[in-house]
């Protein structure tokens, strides 16, 4: 009866009867077998959830960067993308167009098997920034990709010849178009706001795209490069630094960063954050709006901020805007992105947005620029909002 059972159990194939011992035996090597792929599914689930978790942006003592990889083993696609010195004064017909200089070295222009244009940027023996900057920025650039962020195409690293090789971006940088060194004509405040929103979406990717997040920490009008159509990309992250909780820092004394554009808690503290470059982000839009310089000494209020809020105390609206623009902005679009750029650089990081907030403001202002110039509404046509930002300076460090 017993066997009986068994067969229509459906476990009992054949009349020879296995032993009782083999079958408790493979019973539980099976058991075994499965509770072991269960504890390594659960593991490996675990790690991934955890490394691809989002992470506060919260700030971290100046240091070096977290990666410490050598540049020979971070991947094979870098190892693609290396150039020999030779291939290098190829591509640029032995330095013959230099595009300009900068803490690196000098940029020259190259061509790729003349099917792509880029630029060359070599260290240059008296260069302030070395082998660690180098470093940080391929290392960078070879795991981050966004349309607004320049990219990197290659770098040589041969018996102390350092060179890196990126896009070609064929309208210059910022700095050039605004004060006139360009040779073309004067941006208008759409083109203004369209450059604004794109460097600000290629901050945004930094500080909230990244895992880990990023802090470019050098954001200026020259560092934000113009494409065909004027597209704006971010450029030059030699200084940026990764952050993340529970890595350790190197405490720092000396700031990294450029006199004007500099976070003043960071100056003050030593400690970096996102909305370190928040601050630099504003200087640049005060940029765009006044075409001022960020330091003059000859100015009653020398740093850029500080006069703008002089000016506005004042009540004196017009010397504000760039006077090459001529009046041709819509006013309402003019106030709110000067009081998106006041907001920014506010000392007090505190009172300061977020790149993402930054981007959203700016999108409005730029609908709104565009729909009033639809309507043919311009600037003399409305009243001037009533802009009133209390802008304390007495934590601007002073220029160097």
């Amino acid at each position: 009866m017993a066997r009986r059972s068994m067969c229509l159990s459906g476990s009992c194939v054949t009349e020879k009867k296995i032993p009782v011992k083999t079958v408790a035996f493979v019973s539980s090597a099976t058991v075994m077998v499965i509770i072991v792929l269960l504890v390594l599914i659960f593991a490996f689930k675990k790690k991934k959830s955890s490394s691809s978790k989002a992470l506060p942006l919260s700030s971290i003592k100046l240091g070096e960067n977290v990666t410490s990889t050598n540049i020979s083993e971070i991947s094979i696609e870098m190892k693609r993308r290396k150039f020999t010195y030779s291939e290098v004064m190829k591509i640029t017909k032995t330095l013959a167009r230099p595009l300009g200089e900068g803490g690196f070295g000098v940029v020259y222009h190259g061509d790729i098997n003349g099917s792509q244009q880029v630029a060359v940027k070599l260290l240059s023996q008296s260069s302030t920034q070395g082998y660690k900057e180098f470093k940080a920025e391929v290392e960078l650039l070879l795991r981050v990709h966004h349309i607004n962020l320049v990219s990197l195409v290659g770098y040589c690293d041969e018996r102390g010849h350092l060179a890196l090789i990126y896009e070609y971006m064929s309208n210059g940088d910022l700095k050039h178009h605004l004060s006139g060194k360009h040779d073309s004509s004067v941006l208008k405040w759409s083109t203004r706001l369209q450059i604004a929103i794109d460097a600000a979406l290629g901050l945004e990717y930094l500080h909230i795209g990244c895992r880990p997040p990023m802090v470019h920490r050098d954001v200026k009008s020259t560092n934000i490069l113009l494409g065909e159509g004027f597209t704006a990309k971010l450029a030059d992250f030699g200084l940026s630094r990764s952050f993340q909780l529970g890595g350790e820092y190197h405490v720092s004394t000396v700031v990294a960063g450029t006199p004007g554009y500099l976070d003043p808690e960071c100056y003050r503290t030593g400690r970096l954050a996102e909305l370190s470059d928040v601050y630099s982000f504003g200087v640049v839009l005060l940029e765009i709006i006044t075409n001022q310089d960020v330091v003059d000494q000859t100015r009653e209020k020398s740093h850029i901020a500080e006069w703008t809020a002089f000016m506005l105390n004042r009540g004196d609206i017009a010397g504000i805007m760039d006077p090459n623009l001529h009046g041709d902005y819509n006013s309402h679009s003019a106030w709110r992105v000067l009081e998106l750029a006041m907001l920014c650089a506010n000392p007090s990081s505190e009172k300061r947005p977020n790149m993402f907030q930054v981007v959203i403001e700016l999108k409005e202002c730029l609908t709104c620029e565009m729909s009033m110039k639809g309507n043919g509404q311009d600037m003399d046509s409305q009243s001037s909002p009533k802009v009133s930002i209390s802008y304390d300076t007495k934590d601007l460090p002073s220029a160097r």
